[in-house]
């Protein structure tokens, strides 16, 4: 049994871009009350284009599972001067700084997940990445990119590309600079 509600919930309305933390960015298609095991739910039904995805999630859990509204110009503005600083890459198992990339990317904080990006960014005379970097690289900049595009109005491309334009910013970093940070402590990230 389902039957449309409002329009609006806690400040979320229909037809308003979301980042859900665990999914990224996804539109409001509708909020509902379904029954469920006895129980009336009000959801929020969520639609991810790029995942072709379709998620229900319960009005009293948006706190809980950190949904919120896109981010400020102002927040885009400091991510994309983020990916412009020094990568600090700490020397620590690779393992352990991928769970700590992985748990960035999924908290859905754009700052958070702007650091990733430039952590894990290699230009074309850079060392070449491991395919599990490539990866959680990639998904950064999925995040990322897809925030920018829905704040600014852009393009997913031209998001894309604003970010590696702000990426070629950054300070360069060669194969021996990679490799006195793998044998050295980085400073940066200590202070």
């Amino acid at each position: 049994m389902v039957a449309k509600k409002t329009t609006q919930r806690l400040g979320f309305k229909i037809g308003e871009f979301v980042v859900y933390p665990a999914h990224g960015v996804g539109m409001i298609v509708a909020i509902e009350e379904q029954e469920v095991a006895g129980l009336t739910l009000e959801l929020f039904v969520i639609s991810f284009e790029q995942d072709k995805l379709t998620l229900r999630v319960p009005v009293a859990k948006i706190k809980s599972v950190g949904m919120r509204h896109l981010a400020e110009e102002d927040m885009v503005a400091q991510a994309l001067t983020t990916v412009t600083g020094r990568a600090r890459v700490k020397r620590t198992m690779w393992s352990r700084r991928a769970q700590e990339y992985e748990a960035k990317i999924n908290s859905g904080d754009l700052i958070a997940i702007s650091e990733v990006v430039r952590d894990l960014y290699r230009s074309e005379e850079q060392p070449e990445q491991s395919y599990s970097e490539r990866q959680l690289f990639e998904q950064a900049m999925d995040r990322m990119s897809r925030e920018i595009s829905a704040v600014n109005k852009l393009t997913l491309t031209e998001a894309i590309q604003l970010i590696q334009r702000n990426l070629a910013k950054s300070p360069k970093r060669t194969k021996a600079d990679a490799a006195e940070a793998d044998a050295a402590p980085d400073e940066e990230a200590a202070a």
